[in-house]
């Protein structure tokens, strides 16, 4: 496949506008007005790579970060921007207020959530952890501050599997929140029993063994990547499962011209910004009856808009605020999960 990240982005304005959004030509004036107030306010643009991919090449273009959500605030914190303008969804600014309490956090959409952080409410989640205090508490980092904040550890997907197996070392026994689907890839691989709180990715939780097959018969030279958020039937037929950039490693490192994704398509603008001349089919999500062969796109994600982006600095309802409390709290766990990784990069993974 040889479209260009620039022809990713041309092809998904015009797409959005066929369907009743912004012309091009509006998309252009909130570009230029992004860039101007960026210099004006000593501001940042962060994004994941779940956002639109307009948003993602404007954050590159102006000196931002695409990435994941640890990696995001992670650049924020060491940024010498004043603000950071955070594209993603809540609990992604909320880190990134965590690790930067000194700067501004804002972001177009206050609103964008995540169903693992709506399914795990801090108080409820604090009564479960109370009922097994000889437990070590782990968190995903798709959680809210308050979350955070009643862990011992927070995880990416990334570095799950270490974590778990170090405590394991240690003779701990293990609470693991909130999505029961990477924790149960997690308990596979480690051989570790945990207690598993029970939520899930709206995303990820629908992708479709039997899909994958009847595309794989279609496409045999094909590999397939899968996000451990998937279920476990769709994580037994990949060929790679990781993070989202360890897919997007993955899929440059590895010789197949063709691979099925099986996480947010989001990721496809990286993925063919980095790989040109490879394939990327979408994993597909339907069912029987379906309205849409895959609807892998979350639709907080998707409310990170050009527009919103534009405004943040004439609203008030846009920044991120972090109770001081919680946020000494959840820096804890935070700071060790960061400090654990450098040592994994060390070669040393002692007491963390």
């Amino acid at each position: 496949m040889t479209t260009t990240a620039t022809e990713v982005v041309k092809d998904h304005l015009k797409n959005e506008h066929l369907s009743g959004g912004p012309s091009p030509e509006k998309n252009a004036e909130y570009i230029a007005s992004i860039k101007q107030q960026l210099t004006q306010n000593n501001a940042v643009l962060v994004a994941h790579y779940y956002t639109e991919p307009e948003v993602q090449a404007l954050a590159e273009e102006t000196g931002g970060c695409v990435s994941d959500s640890l990696e995001m605030a992670r650049f924020g914190r060491d940024h010498p921007a004043e603000v950071l303008i955070v594209a993603g969804v809540k609990f992604m600014g909320e880190t990134a207020k965590i690790l930067s309490p000194e700067k501004r956090v804002l972001m177009p959409e206050l609103e964008a959530t995540c169903s693992l952080d709506i399914g795990c409410p801090a108080e409820d989640f604090s009564d479960f952890c109370d009922k097994h205090p000889d437990h070590e508490v782990v968190v995903y980092a798709n959680t809210s501050a308050a979350v955070k904040a009643r862990a011992d550890w927070v995880v990416t997907s990334s570095i799950a599997l270490d974590v778990v197996d170090h405590l394991a070392a240690e003779g701990k026994k293990v609470i693991w929140a909130p999505d029961k689907h990477l924790g149960g890839y997690v308990q596979r691989e480690t051989g570790v029993e945990m207690l598993m709180w029970d939520g899930a990715c709206i995303v990820h939780e629908e992708f479709k063994a039997k899909g994958i097959h009847d595309l794989k018969a279609l496409y045999p030279d094909a590999a397939v990547l899968v996000h451990p958020e998937s279920p476990a039937s769709v994580v037994e037929i990949a060929d790679f499962v990781g993070s989202t950039t360890q897919i997007i490693d993955a899929a440059v490192a590895m010789s197949n011209p063709t691979f099925i994704v099986a996480t947010d398509r989001g990721i496809f603008y990286k993925l063919q910004q980095l790989a040109p001349n490879k394939t990327f089919l979408e994993a597909p999500t339907a069912g029987s009856g379906a309205a849409c062969r895959s609807c892998a796109h979350c639709p907080w994600m998707a409310m990170n808009k050009l527009e919103g982006i534009s405004t943040v600095f004439d609203r008030s309802d846009v920044e991120v605020f972090v109770d001081e409390g919680v946020r000494i709290k959840a820096m804890k766990p935070l700071t060790r999960m960061l400090d654990f990784a450098q040592s994994l990069k060390l070669g040393v993974t002692g007491n963390a």
